[in-house]
């Protein structure tokens, strides 16, 4: 299944710089690449598929205050303008007017509706972005809409046949318990909580709408802005706040990537690699989310999807490989570390149209 990652940048720099903290390594396996002769490319190539048109599904939930309500429309514009960026399909659920309540009722239906009309399978991501308030009874988490607040059981059922390439944030307070409702292959999880009991109002929404367009936000400077980069970005402007005003921190946000239902905080992260992962956790969570960009590349965004779906594997299976190295005998990791980035140097250098040398790819990581 192809990431969000289709305008994901082949540019040299930025590779080179990725994986130079692979090991020693990636220097012979680039200069590997670099001995292998061109492969001539056809006389007449077929023209790259068409990226497919990713969808966004904002929802703007029940304020309580009309002070928040401002805030929550902030939030849902930023998206929208993300959304409008990245050239996908915007939906935005609950930004009626207030005195329309028949509209107001129909929050949680039109949810459900809109989900329903979405193609269940596809490459094209799908991004749901809750905005809003959460509550949680011990038993059950719910996210308040007008009208019928939406439950971590009932969002679970209406993704359960989508099968495309899925993004659910949620910065509600008390959202926690949808990541675990939710998490599974091919999705990333956010949530703003890492308990359903952390129920005061979140500050992690407005911090990461604000990373949405913050040049700081490109934590590795490649000029992009991945969905992992503005969560840990978000993370740390809410733990700076709370430090700030000397106020005991109320939310902790966690993201999940790798379909464990686990999640993993912010903390955890060492620039933009996971250095500790829950217990009987299969794998680190974090590269999926690298691979979900927030903003476009033109460049990237020509390349044919079979040439995405397979530089996304042969990360996966590096991110993989990295996760095991404390497993492996030195030699064993050492000589899979070079195999590996000498397959995916080799996948850059010849580009989309040109053949790999004949190996397998390794396959990739099975959340």
């Amino acid at each position: 299944m192809i990431s969000f990652r289709l305008h994901r940048r082949p540019r040299g720099r930025c590779f080179r710089r990725r994986l130079a903290a692979g090991a020693a390594p990636l220097l012979t396996a680039l200069v590997l690449v670099t001995s292998i002769p061109a492969v001539a490319r056809a006389s007449s190539p077929p023209p790259p598929a068409a990226p497919a048109t990713p969808t966004f599904i904002i929802v703007n939930g029940a304020a309580g205050d009309p002070a928040y309500g401002d805030v929550f429309t902030r939030q849902v514009a930023t998206w929208e303008k993300t959304a409008t960026t990245l050239g996908a399909r915007s939906i935005i659920i609950g930004r009626d007017p207030a005195e329309a309540p028949a509209a107001a009722a129909n929050d949680r239906t039109r949810l459900q509706q809109s989900l329903a009309a979405e193609s269940q399978d596809g490459t094209a991501p799908l991004w749901l972005v809750l905005i809003g308030h959460g509550t949680f009874d011990t038993r059950s988490a719910r996210f308040n809409l007008r009208g019928d607040d939406l439950t971590a059981t009932d969002l679970a059922s209406w993704l359960q046949p989508i099968r495309r390439p899925l993004a659910v944030i949620n910065t509600a307070s008390a959202s926690a318990p949808f990541l675990k409702a939710l998490s599974g292959p091919d999705r990333i999880v956010i949530t703003a909580t890492r308990s359903g009991n952390e129920q005061n109002y979140t500050r992690f929404g407005t911090s990461l709408a604000t990373a949405l367009t913050d040049p700081a936000t490109d934590l590795d400077q490649d000029g992009q802005v991945s969905l992992l980069e503005a969560f840990l970005t978000a993370a740390a402007n809410v733990t700076e706040f709370y430090q700030s005003e000397g106020r005991l921190a109320t939310e902790h946000a966690l993201i999940d990537d790798n379909g464990d239902s686990l999640g993993t905080p912010a903390s955890w992260f060492r620039g933009l690699r996971a250095t500790r992962k829950p217990t009987n956790a299969p794998a680190t969570d974090g590269p999926r989310a690298h691979q979900w960009l927030l903003t476009p590349d033109t460049a990237a965004a020509t390349q044919p999807p079979e040439w995405i779906a397979r530089r996304d594997a042969l990360e996966a299976a590096l991110a993989t490989l990295r996760d095991q190295k404390d497993s492996l005998p030195p030699a064993d990791y050492s000589r899979q570390l070079e195999s590996t980035l000498l397959d995916l140097a080799r996948h850059y250098e010849n580009g989309p149209g040109l053949p790999d040398a004949p190996a397998n790819p390794p396959a990739p990581r099975t959340p």
